[in-house]
C-alpha cells in the first residue's frame, strides 16, 4: 500500500530564510524530532545529485537510509529520493511567500513511502492534524507496536521555528 502524507505550516520568517534552514540536510537533527544523525555523501552544499546518509528513529526502531537529491530549485522546492533504505521513500520540500506583505512562508514536506499496514488516525492533535499511525497484526513491522506514530502530524513546524528562533 502507497502511503502520502502530507503537512503544512506558516511560519513567521521569509521564505528565503526558511527555505535556506530546511533544505541544509546537516540542520535536519535540530527541527525534525525523528531524525537523529544526518552525514554528507558528497560534497555540500545541495545540488541535483547530493547524496545525504540519515539516521531515524521510527516505530521504535533505528532506520538508517541514503538520500539523494533529485530536483532543487533553491527557495522553492527540493526533491529527495532513497537511493539505499529499507523502502522506497520520497520526500518534497515546497516552500512559498505567504501573507499580504509575503513575509511568512507557507512550507510543505509530504512524505510517501511504501508500508504494509498503515491506518489513519482521525483523532484530532494539538495542533488539528491527522497522524498516521502502524496498525497491528500480520505485516506489521517487527517489534513496532500498533498505534505508534509514524510523526506525519506538525511537530516538524515547531523543530523549525525552534530552530529559526531558539529561546
Amino acid at each position: 500500500m502507497k502511503v502520502d502524507v502530507l503537512a503544512e505550516a506558516v511560519i513567521a520568517a521569509s521564505c528565503g530564510h526558511v527555505a535556506a534552514c530546511a533544505a541544509d540536510p546537516a540542520n535536519a537533527p535540530e527541527w525534525y524530532s525523528n531524525i537523529t544523525s544526518v552525514d554528507w555523501l558528497t560534497p555540500p552544499p545541495v545540488a541535483v545529485g547530493s547524496k545525504v546518509a540519515f539516521v531515524a528513529r521510527f516505530l521504535g526502531r533505528r532506520l538508517a537510509y541514503t538520500y539523494e537529491i533529485t530536483a532543487y530549485e533553491p527557495g522553492r522546492r527540493m526533491v529527495m529520493r532513497t537511493a539505499q533504505g529499507p523502502f522506497p521513500m520520497e520526500t518534497t520540500y515546497t516552500w512559498e511567500p505567504y501573507g499580504e506583505d509575503a513575509d511568512r512562508t507557507r512550507m510543505t514536506p509530504p512524505q510517501s513511502g511504501r508500508a504494509q499496514r498503515v491506518r489513519l488516525d482521525r483523532r484530532r492533535r494539538d495542533g488539528g492534524g491527522h497522524t498516521a499511525r502502524a496498525a497491528q497484526g500480520p505485516g506489521s513491522p517487527q517489534g513496532a507496536p500498533g498505534g505508534a506514530p509514524l510523526n506525519a502530524d506538525l511537530t516538524w513546524a515547531e523543530g523549525l521555528r525552534r530552530r529559526l528562533w531558539p529561546s
